[in-house]
């Protein structure tokens, strides 16, 4: 079965820097565009990265401006969310995600990040 595996969250500082990953099995990773979500407290989820199969094409958030990165390794079925300049704002939880369809959507459990002044 699908399975989404997320680590690299913490608690850093404003203005400090967050590596996450995503370690994908029961699918073939090298097909599927990833993406990242994230999930703050009474806020909806909303959509961080997106990096198509060969990792050519990426998209970004509005509010990224420029500070994440997101990327693949498709010989290790990883996706990385590079995270710099974080601020309060980012605090969230952090999910991977892929799909095969619009209505079947596969999550992770989250990795909590969390940015304090």
């Amino acid at each position: 079965q699908v399975q989404l595996v997320e680590s690299g969250g913490g608690l850093v500082q404003t203005g400090g820097s967050l590596n996450l990953s995503c370690v994908a099995s029961g699918f073939t990773f090298s097909m599927n565009s990833m993406r990242w979500f994230r999930q703050a407290p009474g806020k909806e989820r909303e959509l961080v990265a997106f990096i198509r199969p060969s990792g050519d094409e990426t998209m970004y958030g509005d509010f990224v401006k420029g500070r994440f990165t997101i990327s693949r390794d498709n010989t290790k079925n990883t996706v990385y969310l590079q995270m710099r300049n974080l601020n309060s704002e980012d605090t969230a939880v952090y999910y991977c995600n892929t799909r095969f369809t619009p209505s079947s959507n596969y999550w992770g459990q989250g990795t909590q990040v969390t940015v304090s002044s």
